[in-house]
């Protein structure tokens, strides 16, 4: 059936079929709604686990990017995500870069973007995670994805990234510093040994016993992922999220013509598969189980889920898989991984 409607939506510009199906996952989480629909969705209690101070019901968690404003949590946790990462969230309201800014591959599985963290800002989705947190009710573990400002300079990222744990945290079961996004220019850098780990810890400062991880890029080699990993143990702090999308276009069956007219912009989805994996097995050579790794990138079915969790994450985000899947992506996800033999 999906497929049927997913071949009509490619008629339409990327961004607005994602407003339409917001607008359609708030609505999945009116009450009556929800309830029937978790009833639908909910995965077995075989696949419940402990992480990061809390119980998810799954392993299986949407990205962030998607709910970068934290309104459709309710509904996504009613399609089956046991954790929802919302996000990238700044200290300031931005609308991030211009449009078209958001692109499919078909033929490859996969989306390009360049949306530049648009977002509504820490104070108002503040705000609206508190009206969530105070209505109660059922909901997933919430992660609170922060970055800086376009307009921020790089050497005065620390203070966006202080402000933002500030503002959000008390509502954040988990919070992401988000220093690997490839559509916010020299965000990348605050990777580096010299800048990351005095950023962390400013973080830290604030954040209380919130746990804190770090996302980084795929394109950071053996040694760079090695040098994240030894400053999480250093510093205590919770884990990894890897990756985050790539700029790297090599083996896509898209033609270099239609690459050209997309332009820049972060590869998600299917040929981002093997570079996610590889990178939770490199993390597990320094980081101990007691440091929670979320693996993102390339995961389309409960095997990838399976494969990943076998390599050694904890959790498992996807985010262009929900894409190319639909709205019961999530409770596909959990039954295959169930019957996963991996």
């Amino acid at each position: 059936m999906y497929s049927i409607v997913f071949r009509i939506l490619q008629k339409f510009d990327p961004e607005l079929t994602h407003q339409l199906g917001m607008w359609l996952i708030r609505a999945a989480g009116l009450p009556v709604i929800r309830a029937w629909l978790r009833q639908k969705t909910a995965p077995s209690s075989a696949l419940s686990l402990n992480v990061l101070g809390s119980t998810f019901g799954s392993p299986v968690g949407l990205a962030a990017g998607f709910d970068k404003n934290a309104v459709g949590i309710r509904g996504l946790y009613a399609l089956g995500f046991d954790h929802v990462e919302v996000g990238t969230i700044t200290p300031l309201a931005q609308p991030g870069n211009e449009q078209p800014r958001l692109f499919r591959l078909l033929d490859d599985g996969a989306l390009i973007n360049r949306m530049g963290f648009n977002n509504d800002g820490a104070q108002v989705v503040a705000k609206r995670l508190a009206k969530l947190r105070k209505k109660g009710g059922d909901l997933p573990i919430i992660g609170v994805n922060i970055g800086k400002n376009l307009t921020t300079a790089l050497d005065g990222a620390q203070a966006d990234y202080v402000l933002a744990t500030k503002k959000l945290v008390k509502y954040a079961d988990y919070l992401v510093v988000n220093v690997s996004s490839p559509n916010t220019p020299g965000l990348r850098g605050l990777q580096q040994e010299k800048t990351l780990r005095p950023l962390l810890k400013s973080i830290q400062a604030v954040a209380g016993q919130t746990p804190i991880l770090v996302k980084i890029a795929p394109e950071l080699d053996d040694a760079q992922i090695t040098g994240v990993a030894k400053i999480v143990m250093e510093l205590g702090l919770a884990g990894i999220v890897a990756t985050n999308t790539t700029t790297d276009r090599e083996g896509l069956r898209a033609s270099p013509s239609e690459l050209e007219t997309i332009g820049a912009g972060g590869l998600s989805g299917k040929p981002l598969a093997d570079r996610a994996r590889q990178v939770v097995g490199l993390l597990r050579q320094t980081l101990p189980r007691t440091f929670c790794v979320i693996s993102v990138g390339g995961v389309l079915t409960g095997e990838d889920v399976a494969e990943r969790l076998a390599a050694g994450a904890n959790l498992v985000q996807a985010y262009t898989g929900f894409v190319y899947r639909g709205p019961l992506f999530a409770k596909f996800l959990t039954r295959e991984l169930q019957h996963s033999t991996y």
